[in-house]
């Protein structure tokens, strides 16, 4: 397999983890977002993924993009470790949570949109992200064990570790969201969750390294 990946992307980390999880090597590909203009932009990696965005992973003869399809088809490929539950009103939460970040939460405060905010991508970015955290503390209050729903580590916890990340980067307040950061903690002592963090990528800048 070959992952085209940029080191502070949250979506290629998301895809990282999963692939360390299920002990799947693979070759990197660094696309770096902010050099030459943005290298997804270029034509060669057009032709790799046309929606010119990372993560995109060469897998069996295919070309899949968007996180939660390559983790999904992963999952279905490599099925253990399981990062779905069996249960299917846990699997039902893994994916509402997942979908919560995912699509409600990481969109509003990606590269893309923070370069048209101008001067209030800061405030922007933490406004997204504390409003999209409040309700997400919420919902962990009711289906949290150990780590988001219950006791397993999930597709929905790969999504929480990069976005709580985020949140970090951008200055969140994360005293409101005990519950958030108690299981954020508790994934980032796990391996998987260590060798595919952004510190320790071929392409993290040296000043960034852990």
């Amino acid at each position: 397999p070959i992952l085209y990946s940029y080191f502070r992307s949250s979506c290629s980390w998301r895809v990282r983890i999963a692939l360390a999880l299920k002990g799947i090597s693979y070759d990197l590909v660094p696309v770096n977002l902010i050099k030459d203009g943005g290298q997804q932009f270029s034509a060669e990696f057009k032709a790799v993924n046309p929606m010119q965005q990372v993560p995109a992973l060469k897998i069996d003869g295919i070309t899949l993009s968007q996180s939660l399809a390559i983790i999904n088809y992963l999952e279905e490929t490599h099925p253990n470790p399981r990062l779905l539950p069996k249960d299917p009103k846990k699997r039902a939460q893994v994916r509402m949570i997942a979908d919560h970040i995912v699509s409600g939460i990481q969109p509003l405060q990606n590269l893309s949109v923070l370069k048209q905010m101008g001067e209030k991508k800061m405030e922007w970015a933490q406004n997204c992200i504390a409003s999209g955290f409040q309700a997400l503390e919420q919902i962990l209050q009711h289906t949290a064990g150990h780590y988001c729903v219950g006791d397993e580590v999930s597709m929905a916890d790969l999504c929480l570790v990069p976005q709580v990340a985020n949140a970090e980067r951008f200055k969140v307040d994360m005293g409101p969201y005990p519950t958030i950061t108690r299981i954020n903690k508790a994934l980032l002592e796990l391996e998987a969750f260590k060798i595919s963090h952004p510190s320790r990528q071929p392409d993290t800048p040296a000043e960034l390294r852990a």
